[in-house]
């Protein structure tokens, strides 16, 4: 007698191909969305917050300098003042302060200039949800829209001032109008920063040149930190120059357990996904909007962006290389709109980022 091979199967929608057509879908409770990025700058760097107005202005003063007294004469004299202080902007002592107007060798006239931060324009990301699509669905998306949404305009101030560090690291002209390379940021080349040709050593030879840079800038040894791609943090973890960045024989302080370096020359080593590694001399996105009132790149207003980022490998700064100015904070808002039936929801904030001080800006590249 024949068996009956054929099954009735309880998913098959008449009999169709799909057995499983018919059987629940089972929430599983948990809503997978896109891993959080890390958000570095904006704590590491200075944050100005002002009530109102359209920029803030942030002082700067030259240094002083000393001379020798004769015996006798008096410092409010005129007198020879050959050898003596400086009156021209342009020359490489731009820094120091002019004295008086080359007629007084003692008394000195400090430069002063100032940086402007602008407001740039209210930055917002919004999502609608209809009321319809809410009763449909089977699990609360406003959770994860507030939380991504708040999460675009982090993003993009972390971009913001990544670029605006590089960009300080390229500029030709000090605060004073000057050429002085003491008080200007520099471009390294980590492939010839070191005679080896390791890569992993040539990072670490190029943080040091940075740290000397600084150090004969003056720059203050606390609060200096390194930015790299990942795949730059990891050769200094895993490759041939780890000796000398984990081992503690070198006096290293990493971690190869935990893929951890804490510090090379007294800087602190982080990594970041927001480095920009393409070029973007022609490109149209939110780092060069119109609504960007600040043009770090000196490039006639196209602010952050619309720059060769082609060779960047990272960024060396100090806490006052570059700044930000809040006039609105970052918030996540919603509102039901009753014509449309359904809920906006959106985030949003205003400032701006500039640069500070050039000699605290670094920009790693091949």
């Amino acid at each position: 007698m024949a068996i009956q091979s054929t099954p009735s199967r309880l998913g098959q929608v008449n009999l169709a191909n799909d057995v499983d057509a018919l059987f629940l879908k089972v929430f599983s409770g948990e809503i997978i969305a896109s891993f959080e990025e890390a958000n570095l700058m904006l704590p590491i760097t200075k944050v100005r917050t002002i009530s109102s107005g359209k920029v803030a202005s942030f002082a700067v003063t030259g240094v002083a300098s000393a001379q020798y007294h004769t015996p006798g004469e008096s410092v409010l004299s005129t007198g020879d003042t050959t050898g003596y202080g400086n009156t021209t902007a342009s020359s490489t002592a731009a820094m120091t302060v002019a004295f008086d107007g080359g007629s007084n060798k003692y008394l000195q006239r400090f430069r002063h200039n100032e940086k402007q931060i602008f407001i740039d324009d209210v930055l917002v990301s919004s999502v609608f949800v209809a009321d319809i699509d809410e009763l449909k669905n089977h699990y609360d998306v406003r959770s994860t829209y507030s939380r991504e949404i708040g999460r675009a305009l982090a993003y993009t101030a972390d971009k913001n001032l990544i670029r605006t560090v590089i960009a300080g690291a390229r500029v030709a002209t000090d605060r004073f109008g000057g050429t002085n390379a003491t008080y200007l940021g520099a471009q390294i080349d980590v492939s010839a920063a070191s005679s080896s040709t390791n890569a992993s050593e040539d990072l670490i030879a190029a943080l040091f040149s940075a740290a000397q840079k600084m150090d004969e800038a003056n720059v203050p040894t606390d609060g200096r930190y390194a930015l790299l791609t990942p795949a730059n943090y990891y050769k200094l973890v895993n490759g041939d120059g780890a000796k000398i960045a984990i081992n503690k024989d070198y006096g290293g302080n990493g971690n190869i357990a935990k893929g951890q370096i804490v510090e090379i020359a007294g800087i602190t080593v982080m990594k970041s996904n927001h480095i920009p590694t393409a070029s973007e001399t022609s490109a149209t996105n939110v780092h060069n909007a119109s609504g960007i009132k600040n043009d770090p790149f000196a490039t006639n207003g196209v602010g952050y962006g619309q720059a060769n980022f082609g060779a960047t490998e990272g960024i060396v700064f100090h806490t006052d290389a570059v700044g930000t100015v809040k006039l609105m904070d970052l918030s996540v808002e919603s509102d039901y709109i009753m014509d449309r039936l359904g809920t906006l929801m959106l985030a949003k904030y205003a400032m701006g980022h500039g640069i500070l001080r050039e000699e605290c800006c670094y920009e790693l590249i091949t």
